[in-house]
């Protein structure tokens, strides 16, 4: 499968970036204005660039690079002007993305209109396989930027490879601090993921509310996840503007790490413009009379069985069996798949 980044130009002149494994279908989406999101509000929407990848990651990487270019550089690019591209910046041209450790990081507003993806923080992470796991929910939902604050096994750690299955790209780019002030010391909006309030008077919220305000929200975000044992300490969430904390049952208020990433990239996830599978379509219900001639087949072979004795009765049952069959809505294949069954069957 080839997976593609691509660039829009929406009908305000602002630019959309994104990737998808379906270019046609995507764009398709977005004229269609089925996504939602930003480009809904402002089409047409015009294909203006695109480039091929053999890896998902490497697509992704691509559409994190394009987010942090200006729009000089995005035109230049358009154009295909790689002396511009170059001069406009000193990072790595795009063509160079295909290394997932190529991507820009993630520190700059999104020219669509909305806010660059939160920074999850693991503070005094335990287990490098926990760590993958983690990385692995991240980039299910899209999000790239791993910090982690004094592993204890120290880092890079051989195990968060294998659980991480295949989210390289963020164990790639993963930044190790000595504290968790360090690690939030850039950013303007921090949640602390916590079931125990300790005290501390701050708002708390639900994971859904606290992605509804960091998509609102200008500045980076960034979300607290404590140790597997113990959680978040005091002091870590005291550095936090507000608390998320998940509805869950009190009797058993327990969470591993990587479902506790996953369930606030989820709730993230909902209001980004990601990738969405493809889907089948599927195929157009059959004519009435095709569904009419496989009543009458079925009705040919029951009535020498006597399956509609007495004979008082047999316009009922003809009427119940017709409602049975009728419910599904079948298609053309399926009713040509049950006439030759009925059809094997008489034989015998």
């Amino acid at each position: 499968m080839d997976f593609y980044a691509y660039l829009l130009r929406c009908s305000n002149g602002k630019y959309y970036v994104g990737h998808t494994d379906n270019l046609d279908f995507r764009i398709a989406q977005h004229q269609s204005g089925a996504l939602g999101g930003w480009t809904s509000k402002y089409r047409p929407v015009e294909l203006v660039w695109s480039e091929q990848f053999p890896e998902r990651d490497q697509a992704f990487a691509a559409e994190r690079q394009l987010k942090g270019w200006s729009r000089a550089k995005k035109e230049a690019l358009i154009r295909g002007d790689w002396e511009a591209v170059r001069a406009l910046s000193s990072r790595s041209l795009l063509r160079d993305a295909a290394s997932p450790s190529s991507a820009a990081p993630q520190d700059e507003r999104i020219e669509a209109g909305g806010t660059a993806p939160p920074i999850i923080i693991l503070i005094r992470p335990q287990l490098g396989e926990n760590i993958g796991k983690a990385a692995r929910a991240m980039l299910n939902f899209g999000l790239t930027e791993l910090r982690l604050v004094a592993p204890r096994d120290g880092w890079p750690n051989p195990s968060a490879g294998p659980a991480a299955s295949g989210a390289d790209v963020v164990l790639e780019q993963a930044r190790v601090y000595a504290t968790a002030a360090e690690a939030v010391a850039d950013c303007a909006h921090v949640y602390a993921t916590t079931v125990r309030k300790r005290g501390v008077t701050k708002p708390v919220l639900t994971p859904e509310a606290a992605a509804r305000d960091i998509h609102a929200a200008p500045g980076r975000s960034a979300i607290l996840f404590g140790a597997e044992r113990s959680g978040l300490e005091t002091e870590d969430v005291a550095l936090a503007r507000s608390i998320v904390t998940v509805p869950i049952n009190p009797e058993f208020g327990s969470l591993n790490l990587a479902q506790a990433v996953i369930l606030l990239a989820y709730e993230w996830s909902k209001q980004a413009d990601l990738v969405q599978p493809t889907a089948a379509e599927a195929l157009p219900p059959a004519p009435q009379a095709e569904l009419d001639g496989l009543i009458d087949h079925l009705d040919r072979l029951l009535e020498p069985t006597g399956y509609f004795l007495p004979p008082e009765r047999a316009g009922a049952t003809r009427r119940t069996l017709r409602g049975v069959l009728t419910k599904p809505g079948w298609n053309s294949l399926e009713i040509r798949t049950l006439r030759g069954v009925l059809s094997a069957l008489s034989r015998r």
